[in-house]
C-alpha cells in the first residue's frame, strides 16, 4: 500500500536522528508520536529488547517508516527506519564476531551510508565487559574507514556510551577516569575523528551542559545529571553542508520516557 504522503518542504534538507529507546515495545508509542513531529529521513534506534519476530514493522510501515532491524531478546537491538527502501545492508561488524546485536548499516536512496550503533556499555574499567568494549570500538574504526573509502557521504549515529570531553559530563572531576569519561573510550571516540569524521554537534554554537543521557535514579534529568552519549560522526562531504545538530530533550520528559534522548543532525 502507498505510504502516506508528508508535507515535502519538511524534507527540504536531509535529517537523520538516533534514539535508544530503551525497549521499543514500551517506547513504540513515543517514536510514532516523535515521527509524526519530527518527519526525518531516517532513524537510528537501539537498545530494541526484543526479537525480530517481535519487531513492529507494519506499524512504522504505516507511519510511513521502512525497516531494517536485528533484534536480540531483553538486551541490544538496533534498527534503522527510512523513507524509502534502503540497500547493502550490513547486520552487525563483519570483522568482530559477536552474539550481540549492536550494529546495522544501510544505505539510504539517496547514497548517503548510514551506520548504526549501539556501542558496548563496559561495565566498569577493570571488568572484562571493558575488554570486551575496547576490542570492539577497534575493530568498528576499522570498519568505519573501510567504509569510507566507499562511501563519501557516511553517518555514524548511535549510542556510542562514550562522553568524549569533559564538558559532555555534568561533574568531570567526578566521572574523571571512570566508566564512558576513561581515557582509552575517549582514544576510540578519537581515533573515530582521527579517521576524517567530525562530531556533529560540536560544529555548532550549544548551550552548556547539554547532555543526550540521564540516570532515571536521584532525579538525574531533574537536575540536568548526565552525560552526552550520544552522537552523530559524519564525513567531510556531510559535514560541509551541516545546517545543524540538536538534542531533543522533550521526549525525557513523558511519562515512562527512555533515559536518552533523540539526537538530530540536519544537512543539505
Amino acid at each position: 500500500r502507498p505510504l502516506p504522503q508528508l508535507n515535502l518542504s519538511s524534507l527540504a534538507m536531509t535529517s537523520l536522528a538516533t534514539w535508544n529507546v530503551n525497549s521499543l515495545k514500551v517506547r513504540l508509542p513515543h517514536l510514532l508520536d516523535w515521527l509524526r513531529a519530527n518527519p526525518v529521513n531516517a532513524i537510528c534506534l537501539q537498545e530494541l529488547k526484543l526479537t525480530d519476530d517481535k519487531f513492529p514493522a507494519a506499524e512504522l510501515l504505516a507511519a510511513g517508516y521502512h525497516s531494517v532491524f536485528t533484534g536480540q531478546k531483553t538486551y541490544n537491538g538496533v534498527a534503522i527506519l527510512s523513507r524509502e527502501p534502503v540497500s547493502d545492508v550490513q547486520y552487525n561488524l563483519p570483522n568482530f564476531e559477536d552474539a550481540q546485536r549492536r550494529l546495522i548499516a544501510a544505505t539510504l536512496h539517496n547514497g548517503i551510508r548510514v551506520i548504526c550503533g549501539y556501542f558496548p556499555n563496559g561495565q566498569a574499567v577493570d571488568s572484562d565487559k571493558f575488554v570486551y568494549k575496547i576490542a570492539w570500538l577497534d575493530a568498528l574504526t576499522a570498519y568505519v574507514k573501510a567504509q569510507m573509502a566507499q562511501y563519501p557521504l557516511l553517518a555514524l549515529g548511535g549510542d556510542y556510551n562514550i562522553a568524549p570531553a569533559d564538558a559532555d559530563c555534568h561533574d568531570p572531576d567526578a566521572w574523571r577516569d571512570q566508566l564512558h569519561c576513561s581515557v582509552p573510550e575517549r582514544a576510540r571516540f578519537q581515533g573515530l575523528i582521527d579517521l576524517g569524521l567530525t562530531d556533529a554537534y560540536r560544529c555548532f554554537d550549544q548551550a552548556p551542559k547539554s547532555y543526550s543521557w540521564w540516570d532515571y535514579r536521584m532525579l538525574g534529568f531533574q537536575k540536568n545529571k548526565g552525560l552526552r552519549i550520544d552522537h552523530w560522526l559524519v564525513s567531510e562531504a556531510i559535514r560541509a553542508t551541516l545546517t545543524a545538530c540538536t538534542i531533543d530533550r522533550a521526549p525525557r520528559k513523558l511519562e515512562q520516557p527512555s533515559d536518552h534522548a533523540p539526537v538530530v543532525v540536519r544537512f543539505k
